[in-house]
């Protein structure tokens, strides 16, 4: 009975985790939000969705970042300035990204 509850929350987690996906997807391609040098997302048109996507979004990766630096001995802003490069180099072609000197630019 245990397994299947186990089996029940991993696949309710992987099924929510496939809709915010989705969300994070069109909040992207619709010119919303979109990925930073410092590994955040950012906001490009701010409306109340995009504001409470991003803040969500990044409190997860933030909270990833701590792990993955404490794992590795380096520091938070070192893991968040390669996930940054990374997730920029993914974004897809027409999707906002940040420039360091802070322009929003589409790929």
């Amino acid at each position: 009975m245990k397994i299947v509850k186990t089996m029940i929350a991993t696949l309710t987690l992987l099924l929510s985790m496939a809709v915010f996906a989705l969300d994070l997807d069109a909040a992207k391609s619709q010119g919303m939000v979109g990925e930073q040098p410092d590994g955040y997302l950012g906001v490009v048109k701010a409306t109340p969705a995009a504001v409470e996507l991003v803040a969500d979004i990044n409190q997860k990766r933030r909270d990833a970042y701590e792990r993955i630096a404490k794992q590795n001995g380096i520091t938070l802003d070192q893991v968040a300035r390669l996930a940054g490069q990374k997730a920029i180099d993914k974004t897809d072609a027409g999707d906002y990204v940040r420039t360091p000197d802070g322009q929003w630019v589409t790929k």
